[in-house]
């Protein structure tokens, strides 16, 4: 008798990246921050239902973002405090 021939087996596929988290770290890293934290959040959600991966990327967009939004409030609350106390002057 001889041996049965194995079944075939398909290829692996490979896991599907989620599209949000994509975007949430491209966005970021064209200082679209405040759209770059919450598209990764909204990804971070997705991924945790559906299993698809792009976790760190997701996370990447949200740091990124995040440094960001840190970035530009700090530079609006110097420019504030600068303009108060007279630091900041205009002639004309």
């Amino acid at each position: 008798m001889t041996e049965p021939t194995p079944a075939y087996t398909p290829a692996p596929v490979a896991q599907k990246t989620n599209v949000l988290a994509i975007v949430s770290l491209v966005t970021s890293i064209l200082s679209f921050n405040i759209i770059a934290v919450i598209l990764g959040f909204i990804a971070l959600s997705q991924i945790k239902k559906t299993g698809e991966s792009g976790r760190g990327l997701a996370i990447a967009g949200i740091i990124i973002g995040g440094i960001g939004v840190i970035f530009w409030v700090v530079i609006i609350i110097i420019a504030v405090a600068a303009a108060a106390t007279g630091a900041i002057t205009t002639t004309y």
